[in-house]
């Protein structure tokens, strides 16, 4: 193993939101939007969202969290909401928006940043709607964050347009194939072939490693939303 690297394995759970959780993901989102705008982002508001903003994605169901084990009440790891909700101000009837799921409050603890977490969780939400049988993950972000779209082009999205609202900072549409998630091994196999180990697939989705830095993080993710089975990322 090369010196500057360091083999590493955490374990952390991905599992939707409760009504308990709401002041700890309410913290990390507080927390993100003032590191943003201290970068002179203003995507989100400086004190972050009020709970009537965020209570109904948990009531939903949509929002998930990344539970580092810590006790109640703490703050998350990461938080990600992925729901069929297109906002009609962004993206129109010609972009077919039943055809994707949408990321919103996409936020990582900074004590977790760097290590991949938000590369897993957008994986993840891809290979959730690929086994939906939906085409796109999508997302918006800030029109002037050249940074922050940087990356999700490095992640796999590619950029579909900037709609300039003068009320809205965010308006940068990005979307990514989510079949992309899926091992291309799979995608290699016949039809019939496919059809026979799409189960075997759904039991256990793939989570690219982590691409790059000097740390090689190996993230065990425990996904108790659905299969109740690691990913290994």
């Amino acid at each position: 193993m090369p010196a500057n690297t360091l083999d590493l394995v955490t374990e952390l759970t991905l599992r939707r939101a409760t009504p308990a959780d709401l002041q700890g993901v309410l913290a990390l989102l507080e927390r993100t939007a003032g590191w943003l705008n201290g970068l002179g982002v203003r995507q989100w508001p400086a004190g972050g969202f009020p709970a009537e903003r965020i209570e109904p994605l948990i009531g939903e169901g949509v929002m998930y969290l990344l539970d580092a084990g810590e006790d109640a009440g703490r703050v998350p790891a990461a938080t990600i909401a992925v729901d069929g909700h297109a906002d009609p101000e962004f993206w129109t009837p010609a972009d077919r928006p039943g055809d994707a799921l949408y990321v919103h409050k996409l936020a990582v603890s900074r004590t977790y940043s760097g290590q991949g977490l938000g590369e897993a969780l957008l994986d993840w939400a891809a290979l959730r709607a690929a086994v939906q049988g939906r085409p796109h993950l999508r997302l918006d972000c800030a029109k002037d964050n050249a940074r922050l779209q940087s990356y999700y082009r490095r992640v796999g999205f590619r950029h579909v347009r900037t709609v300039d609202l003068p009320h809205r900072a965010s308006g940068a549409l990005f979307e990514r194939d989510a079949c992309a998630a899926i091992p291309a091994a799979f995608l290699a196999l016949p039809a019939a072939g496919r059809d026979r180990s799409f189960e075997a697939h759904r039991r256990t989705p793939a989570v690219p490693a982590q691409r790059s830095g000097h740390v090689a993080q190996a993230w065990r993710v425990l996904d108790i939303t659905a299969h109740n089975e690691l990913i290994e990322c």
